[in-house]
C-alpha cells in the first residue's frame, strides 16, 4: 500500500534491517546457484529471511512487499519440509532475484518519501505457479501444508501423522535481545505483531512497549515476557519466536492451564495497530551487527547503532577543530615569542587532535566487501543474457575506504565490470578457438598503497585494439597530440573520452558511447585517477587509484606573491632550487628543466593564476616536482611555507559558476585565518 508512518526510528530500523536481509539473501542465492544446488542450511536461512521481511513489512503496512515475501516463504517452506530432488535451480534463482529487485525498488521509494505502490501480483502468481509445478513433479504420500493463519480451533497433521493437537495451549515466553541492538521496545512490538495471527489471546510485560521509554530498560534487564493462548503447537510457536531479529535467548514454557493469565483480568493486548500517515525524511542507520557475547558479560554493551548523519557532523567538527588548532598554534601574534609552557600545551593539543581525527576516520572507514559482492549479480545476469561463461574472483574485499568514497565508486565499478563482460570476455566458442578456457575470468581486487587504495579490474578477454581505438579517435577528432608521441596507456585512455565507443552495434549493455566517461568523471570527483593497460588477445587491466579519505589531507603550502596554495603531499616527488644551466626554453616559448637526464615542463603558478609577484626568475624561487597518472610537471612558486594537515572544503558555488578555473580541487583555511587554494595536480597536468 502507499500508506506511510511517522515513527522514524521504526522506519529507519525497517529500512536498515530489510536492506541487510536482502543483501544477505542475494549472496546466498548467487553462491548456491553457482553450485547448482541449494543446501539445506541455505534453504533454512532463506526461509528465515523471507519470514522476517514478511512480518516487518506487514507491520509497516507495506503489503505488496509482505505478500511477495510470503510467496517466497511458502516456496522455501516446501523445499525445507519435503526436500524435493527435481528443482530447476536457475529458474528458482531468477524468481528470488526478481523479488530482491522489486523489494530494493520499493525500499528506494520509501527512502525518497514516495508512494510504495509497486505491483507484485504478477511475480507472486509466477512464484505460486512454480510451486505448483514443483509439487506435481515431486509427489509425496503426505501433504505438507504450512499452517494457515486463523484464530479458530483446528487440527494440524505433522509428517509423522501424530495425534491431533489440543484446541487450547498455554505458553509463557521470555525473549532476550542481543546487547547493543537498540530500540528493544520496537523489536518487542514487532514480535507481538508477528504472533497475533497465530494466537487467540496474548498478553505481555511490560504492557506499554511503544510510548514508554522505561519499557526499554525493563526489557534489557528482565527480558520481554509474553503469555499466549493458542491452538498452535509448541513447535509452531517456538519456530515463530526463533525468527526474531537480534534474538539472544528464548525461554518457552508450555503451561498446564491459564492460571497465570488471571493477572491480566479481561484486558487483552492482542490488538496491534499502526496508523498510516506521511513518511518523514529517512536515512538508513549505519550500524554493525552486534558481536556475540561471552557468558557472564551480558551486562556489557560493546556496540551501538549510530546514525550516519551524526558521524558526518562529528567529522565536520573534527575538521573545524583541526583548523582551530592551527589558528592557535600558528597565530601570527605569537611570532618571535618563545613561550615554553605554551609550546608544551600546543604539542599536547596537536597530539590529542591527531588521535581524535584518527579515531573518527576509523569509524567512517567501510570495507569494500559489500560493494564487491554486488558485482556477482551483475556478472551473473549479463552472462546469462549474453550466453557467456564468466567467473568473477574477488580479492581484498576487507580493504577499507571512507564511506563517502564508497558512495562514489559503486556506479563506476558497475560500468567497468559490465564492460569487462560485454567488451572483454569472448563468446565460449571464440575462446576455445583461441586456445583459452571456455569460461572467462574477471578479477576484482582492492589493496592499500600508502595513502591511496587501488581497485583493479582485470579480465582475460580479447584486450583492446590500439589501431581500432586510434581510428575511431581520428574519425571523431579526439586526438590531442601526435599519434607517434602517445604511449600505449595514453592511447587506451582515449576510451574514457565522452562519446567514444568502438562498438559498431548498440545493445542493451553498450555501444552508445556513455559509461567510461562517467567512470572517469566520478573517480576524478573523489580525487582519484583511472589507469588502463591492455594486451591484445591476452586481456585488459583497469586500475582505479583512490584516496583513503576526502575530508583531511596532508598538504605542502607554497607562497606565490601574497597568495598561498596547497599541494597534496602524495603527489610531490621532490622540491629544489633550479640552476640556470638546467633550464631550457623552446622556440615556441615553452619552458623545460633538465633533471637527471630527463626534461620536464615547467608551470609558473603566478602566470597560471595571474598573480603579481617579485620573484619571476626561476633560480630565485622554488621548483616542486609533482606526478599524477605517471605524468610529471614542475611547478614554480616563490617559496615553501611548510607541511600541514588541511581540511578540504569545496569552492563556493558562486566562484565555480562564474569562473571556470582549471587546476583547483578546493580550498582550506590556514592558521592565520587566510584561505589557501588546493591544487588539482591532474587538472594542472592537462593544461
Amino acid at each position: 500500500m502507499s500508506g506511510q508512518y511517522s515513527n522514524e526510528p521504526m522506519l529507519d530500523m525497517y529500512i536498515f534491517e530489510t536492506t541487510q536481509n536482502i543483501e544477505q539473501l542475494e549472496m546466498l542465492i548467487l553462491d548456491n546457484e553457482k553450485a547448482s544446488f541449494y543446501t539445506q542450511e541455505a534453504i533454512n536461512e532463506i526461509f528465515r529471511i523471507m519470514h522476517t521481511i514478511k512480518g516487518s513489512s506487514a507491520m509497516m503496512l507495506f503489503d505488496n512487499i509482505s505478500n511477495l515475501a510470503h510467496s517466497i516463504e511458502d516456496l522455501f517452506y516446501f523445499l525445507r519440509e519435503l526436500k524435493p530432488q527435481n528443482i530447476d535451480c536457475s529458474i528458482l534463482s531468477d524468481f528470488v532475484l526478481e523479488s530482491v529487485d522489486f523489494i530494493k525498488a520499493e525500499l528506494q521509494k520509501i527512502k525518497d518519501k514516495c508512494n510504495v505502490d509497486g505491483d507484485s501480483s504478477i511475480l507472486i502468481a509466477n512464484i505460486k505457479g512454480f510451486l505448483v509445478r514443483l509439487k506435481e513433479e515431486n509427489p509425496s504420500e503426505v501433504e505438507i501444508n504450512k499452517p494457515v493463519s486463523t484464530n479458530q480451533p483446528r487440527y494440524y497433521i505433522k509428517k509423522d501423522n501424530s495425534q491431533a493437537i489440543q484446541d487450547n495451549n498455554f505458553f509463557e515466553a521470555t525473549i532476550y535481545f542481543e546487547n547493543g541492538c537498540e530500540m528493544e521496545n520496537i523489536r518487542a512490538f514487532s514480535v507481538i505483531h508477528n504472533l497475533k495471527e497465530l494466537v487467540k489471546e496474548i498478553y505481555y510485560i511490560p504492557e506499554n512497549i511503544i510510548d514508554s521509554d522505561e519499557s526499554i530498560e525493563i526489557i534489557r534487564e528482565k527480558g520481554f515476557k509474553i503469555f499466549i493462548k493458542t491452538s498452535k503447537s509448541y513447535d509452531e510457536i517456538n519456530e515463530s519466536l526463533k525468527q526474531t531479529i537480534f534474538l539472544k535467548d528464548l525461554e518457552l514454557i508450555q503451561l498446564e492451564n491459564d492460571e497465570k493469565f488471571e493477572q491480566f483480568g479481561s484486558k487483552s493486548q492482542i490488538v496491534v495497530e499502526v496508523s498510516p500517515i506521511k513518511v518523514p525524511q529517512t536515512q538508513a542507520q549505519a550500524s554493525k551487527e552486534p558481536q556475540e557475547k561471552d557468558v557472564g558479560t551480558s551486562i556489557n554493551q560493546s556496540i551501538i547503532s549510530v546514525n550516519v548523519t551524526k558521524l558526518d557532523k562529528l567529522m565536520d567538527l573534527i575538521g573545524e577543530m583541526v583548523i582551530a588548532e592551527a589558528m592557535v598554534t600558528q597565530n601570527p601574534d605569537l611570532k618571535g615569542f618563545n613561550f615554553k609552557n605554551f609550546r608544551k600545551a600546543s604539542h599536547h593539543l596537536h597530539k590529542i587532535t591527531l588521535e581524535l581525527q584518527d579515531i573518527i576516520m576509523s569509524v567512517r572507514m567501510v570495507p569494500l566487501s559489500m560493494t564487491f559482492q554486488k558485482m556477482n549479480r551483475i556478472v551473473r545476469d549479463m552472462s546469462k543474457k549474453l550466453g557467456k561463461e564468466v567467473h568473477l574472483e574477488l580479492i581484498g574485499e576487507e580493504t577499507e575506504v571512507d564511506k563517502n568514497i564508497i558512495e562514489h565508486i559503486s556506479d563506476p565499478l558497475m560500468h567497468l565490470v559490465r564492460n569487462a563482460v560485454d567488451h572483454g570476455i569472448e563468446d565460449p566458442k571464440d575462446r576455445e578457438a583461441g586456445g583459452k578456457p571456455k569460461t572467462g575470468k574477471i578479477i576484482l581486487e582492492a589493496k592499500n598503497a600508502g595513502s591511496d587504495v587501488l581497485i583493479i579490474i582485470k579480465d582475460d578477454g580479447k584486450g583492446l585494439n590500439k589501431e581500432k581505438i586510434l581510428k575511431r579517435a581520428r574519425e571523431n577528432d579526439l586526438l590531442i597530440k601526435s599519434e607517434q608521441e602517445m604511449t600505449d596507456r595514453e592511447i587506451y585512455s582515449l576510451i574514457l573520452l565522452p562519446g567514444f565507443s568502438t562498438k559498431d552495434t548498440i545493445t542493451e549493455f553498450s555501444g552508445r558511447g556513455v559509461g567510461m566517461d562517467v567512470v572517469k568523471r566520478n573517480i576524478e570527483l573523489v580525487g582519484g585517477t583511472v589507469l588502463i593497460d591492455s594486451t591484445e588477445g591476452i586481456g585488459s587491466t583497469i586500475t582505479l587509484k583512490l584516496p583513503l579519505t576526502l575530508a583531511i589531507i596532508d598538504g605542502m603550502n607554497v607562497k606565490v606573491g601574497s597568495s598561498c596554495y596547497t599541494i597534496p603531499i602524495t603527489t610531490i616527488k621532490e622540491s629544489f632550487r633550479p640552476k640556470e644551466s638546467d633550464l631550457i626554453k623552446e622556440p615556441d616559448g615553452n619552458e623545460l628543466i633538465m633533471v637527471r637526464g630527463k626534461c620536464y615542463p615547467i608551470l609558473r603558478l603566478h602566470q597560471q593564476y595571474d598573480i603579481k609577484t617579485d620573484i619571476t626568475n626561476l633560480t630565485e624561487g622554488i621548483i616542486i616536482m609533482v606526478e599524477q597518472d605517471e605524468r610529471t610537471i614542475c611547478i614554480f612558486a616563490d617559496a615553501l611555507l611548510g607541511q600541514q594537515q588541511v581540511v578540504v572544503k569545496t569552492l563556493p558555488n558562486y566562484i565555480k559558476n562564474t569562473r571556470k578555473i582549471q587546476g583547483l580541487a578546493g580550498c582550506t583555511l590556514l592558521g592565520d585565518g587566510s584561505i589557501s587554494l588546493i591544487l588539482d595536480i591532474g587538472g594542472l597536468i592537462k593544461i
